[in-house]
């Protein structure tokens, strides 16, 4: 059987997905497998992201919801997660009130002043 993660390459993730762009690199472990893995995917911080609102978290209301009312597509949560600098998605709406930072993503400059 073939090890999936060694068919891993940085063209592999679609360019929504948050391993997008990451490189790979390759670890030889002691009986001389060569185990392919992705490198560090560093979070950008919070500043890097324009902000386009901010959304106030309602008692029970989920991510994956609130991310397909601004982004049409829940499964881009990670994107509400790095303009939080929040690592754990749960933590983002585990609190009713809480103010989340809904942006652009990452190197995507908005309109000054719109």
């Amino acid at each position: 059987m073939i090890n999936p993660m060694l068919l891993i390459n940085p063209g592999y993730f679609p360019p929504t997905s948050r391993y997008y762009g990451v490189e790979t690199d390759t670890f030889q472990a002691s009986n001389g497998t060569k185990i392919t893995y992705l490198r560090r995917r560093f979070i950008p911080q919070p500043d890097q992201f324009d902000l386009l609102t901010e959304h106030v978290v309602k008692d029970g209301e989920r991510l994956d919801v609130i991310t397909a009312q601004y982004m049409s597509d829940p499964e881009q949560f990670w994107r509400i997660c790095d303009a939080n600098n929040v690592l754990d998605p749960n933590e983002l709406t585990e609190m009713a009130g809480r103010m989340l930072r809904i942006t652009l993503p990452e190197g995507i400059p908005g309109a000054k002043n719109a």
